[in-house]
């Protein structure tokens, strides 16, 4: 049906009698949006098309949806779950895109677009693009901060190994393990190192490892290749499995000038798997030879305190201390003499110093003394029978008995006139 509909859409057009008069064929819209889409499907082969990508959208569906546009025109682009899935890199607004697809039409719509098969950034490949994405994204949370980098054992008793069962790298990791350190325990758990099952297979190997507990140490590995056949260990599956582990893990994935995420994300990054083996173990023979050294070193230092405490015994007993005690005895006596003899006038001085404050103030208080005062010409008068001195004429009536204290005795009198110092006389 859709073909009839192309051969007459064809004829329409192509009948020299003009379209305005024509009405042997009426077209349906749904008749006329199949034929348009039938035309352009078969008109336009798949194509590369350079554009810039936006309102790009991701629905549950899987499916993505976008604009493809450049300065003076736009299109429509599908690109359904299937073919989405491989897409390896982060999809951003404004991207330069090559897109690889089929121009179709939405019949609903009546909208032509581009069902998109393929797609890569402009300028850099698409998992060169996915890996700078990745790297920036896992900078970004800290997965590569220092701070969280372990300690490598430096004699570890169980090394497990994830990498291929059949690849080159473990046959060298073997081989230089059993050369430097014989009696190693290995544990290698098999995986797939490229692929699109090897990343999950590699996580679930270090995850397995971390819940067994079963290693000291991990070393995740594999021989050169293409940053295709690396693209294992460039996923951020594998990257948050190293970083979660509780156990060391070293990374050695390709040569010397290949870096993967795993690099960077594990606790020690080394070249090739070949120098991993080296570092992962020291040989057998040179820690035999650093013991031997230490042994040594260690005898030599204790010759030499030993040496040194009998010069020094040697010393001491040539001391005169030893070779006079006597004397020594003596000046230690004659010392304690002297201590004696400025303590005792000391404690003289300090006593004659007492002495002499307490005379000054018994001189002091006799000075001040009712009796030194009396002698002075002064008396003290009290009513007779009563001890209270008179300290106010006031206090006293004409006639009153009196009795008044002098130096060398005393007399018993009678007021008879009083005389206030205004000269009020009491009479």
């Amino acid at each position: 049906m859709s073909s009839k509909l192309v051969d007459t859409l064809v004829d329409y057009l192509d009948s020299p009698v003009p379209v305005e008069s024509r009405k042997d064929h009426i077209f349906s819209v749904t008749e006329l949006t199949q034929s348009i889409k039938n035309l352009l499907e078969t008109q336009f082969p798949p194509l590369w098309l350079e554009a810039e990508i936006s309102n790009f959208r991701k629905p549950s569906s899987g499916h993505f949806y976008f604009t493809l546009k450049d300065e003076r025109a736009q299109i429509q682009g599908i690109m359904y779950r299937s073919s989405a899935s491989k897409v390896p890199f982060k999809i951003e607004d404004g991207m330069k895109l090559l897109v690889f697809g089929s121009i179709s039409v939405y019949e609903r719509s009546g909208q032509y677009q581009i069902i998109v098969q393929t797609m890569e950034p402009k300028g850099v490949g698409a998992l060169q693009l996915a890996f700078e994405q990745l790297k920036k994204k896992l900078s970004e949370e800290g997965l590569f901060d220092s701070i969280h980098k372990k300690p490598i054992p430096l004699l570890p008793k169980k090394v497990g190994v994830v990498t291929s069962p059949t690849g080159a790298a473990l046959r060298d990791i073997l081989n230089i393990l059993n050369r430097r350190f014989s009696n190693i325990h290995l544990i290698i758990n098999p995986v797939r190192v490229q692929g699109e099952q090897s990343p999950m297979e590699i996580a679930a190997a270090i995850d397995e490892f971390n819940r067994l507990k079963l290693v000291d140490v991990i070393l995740v590995t594999r021989g050169g290749g293409s940053l295709e056949d690396l693209w294992g260990f460039n996923d951020e599956h594998v990257a948050r499995s190293i970083f979660a582990s509780k156990i060391p893990v070293i990374s050695a994935v390709g040569h010397e000038i290949d870096w993967t995420i795993s690099d960077y994300v594990a606790d020690l990054r080394v070249p090739t798997p070949s120098a991993a083996a080296e570092l992962v173990i020291s040989s057998k023979a040179d820690l035999i030879e650093k013991l031997e050294n230490y042994i040594y070193i260690l005898n030599l230092k204790i010759k030499q305190k030993l040496s040194n405490a009998r010069h020094h015994l040697t010393a001491l007993s040539q001391h005169k201390v030893f070779a006079e005690p006597e004397n020594r005895i003596k000046q230690l006596q004659q010392h304690i003499d002297d201590i004696e003899f400025r303590i005792h006038n000391h404690m003289k001085h300090l006593v004659e110093l007492i002495q002499s404050k307490l005379l000054l103030y018994t001189e002091k208080l006799t000075a001040f003394s009712p009796s030194a005062i009396l002698a002075r010409g002064y008396s003290i008068v009290t009513k007779l029978g009563d001890a209270q001195v008179v300290k106010s004429v006031k206090s006293i009536n004409p006639g009153s008995r009196l009795k008044i204290y002098l130096a060398d005795g005393d007399i018993t009198a009678t007021a008879d006139r009083i005389i206030v110092k205004d000269n009020t006389i009491i009479q």
